[in-house]
Order: C-alpha cells, then sequence, then structure tokens
C-alpha cells in the first residue's frame, strides 16, 4: 500500500475540472496525482479504472476492528462509498465534479482481518446532475461477497469545458 499525502499534495480545483472524471481517476490510479489521505488511512488502493467502473484493492488490519474484533462497519461503508462514487466520476465532463448525496450498504459477510478484497463500484446511471451507482465487496481470492451497496451522487458543472 501507498504511504499518506498531505493536503497540500491533493490536486487543486482548476487541475481537478481541468480533466474528464475518467482523466482524473486514471491520473490517480497511474500516480500522476496524488491519491487521497484516508486510502491510506483504510489501507486500499485503485485498482482499475474504465468509464463506469472502479476497483479498489484493500485489506483491513487490526486498526480497523471494533470492540469485538470484527473489521468495523464504517470500513466496509468507507470502501463502497469510495468506490461507487469513483465510479460516478468516471463519467463526470471536464468542469464537472460530484458529492455523495446518499449511500447504503448491506453487509452480508465478516471479513477477516488481513483478507484482501475488491471494492468494485459500477454505475447506473449517469446524468447532467445525478449519478446512480452499485457496488460491492468480494474476497480477492476466492470471489466470496462480504457486502453490497448502493449510492446516489450530486454532479455538479462548475465551469464550461
Amino acid at each position: 500500500m501507498f504511504t499518506a499525502t498531505t493536503q497540500d499534495q491533493m490536486p487543486d480545483l482548476d487541475t481537478t475540472l481541468s480533466m474528464s472524471g475518467l482523466e482524473f481517476m486514471q491520473a490517480m490510479r497511474d500516480g500522476t496525482l496524488s491519491r487521497p489521505p484516508i486510502s491510506a488511512l483504510m489501507n486500499y488502493t485503485l485498482d482499475e479504472v474504465t468509464a463506469g467502473k472502479v476497483v479498489f484493492r484493500g485489506t483491513p488490519t487490526f486498526e480497523h476492528t471494533n470492540p469485538a474484533g470484527g473489521v468495523h462497519g464504517g470500513w466496509y461503508g468507507t470502501l463502497l462509498d469510495s468506490c461507487m462514487s469513483c465510479a460516478v466520476m468516471t463519467k463526470t465532463p471536464k468542469g464537472s465534479v460530484y458529492t455523495t448525496l446518499e449511500y447504503k450498504v448491506s453487509l452480508v459477510g465478516a471479513i477477516p482481518v488481513g483478507c484482501e478484497i475488491l471494492a468494485t463500484g459500477m454505475i447506473e446511471h449517469a446524468g447532467r446532475s445525478t449519478g446512480v451507482a452499485r457496488g460491492e465487496i468480494r474476497d480477492a481470492a476466492s470471489g466470496k461477497l462480504y457486502a453490497t451497496g448502493s449510492a446516489t451522487c450530486l454532479i455538479m458543472k462548475l465551469r464550461d469545458s
């Protein structure tokens, strides 16, 4: 996994708006743009980016457990919010950004600490002002399903392209 980035290393708004969402996500994947600090904290990286689909690869560690010793539901939620909203990002035009309006997570299995997972977000709809995506978390080796989710994002045009 990569190391944490600091706020001053994050892309500024002008940089973000100068490219399409797909170009932005590809630049993060390729290391041209810094990845968000939350990804280091939550121990995940951007693995795949295509138009309408994003895959993160991550591994929960002891630091991500709840008092009962299981992987905290917030870890599942963070990974699903990230992959689903970034799938929407891949469909935003140059001059636009997005933000999550709401997301839902359904846990269907306990992820073992140390288990490598894939969190996949897939676009369902990308319009002028909203985007809808679905997601899932699966065991990277076996494909076992651990969680599913859905998200609605607001797409905001800030500049003409």
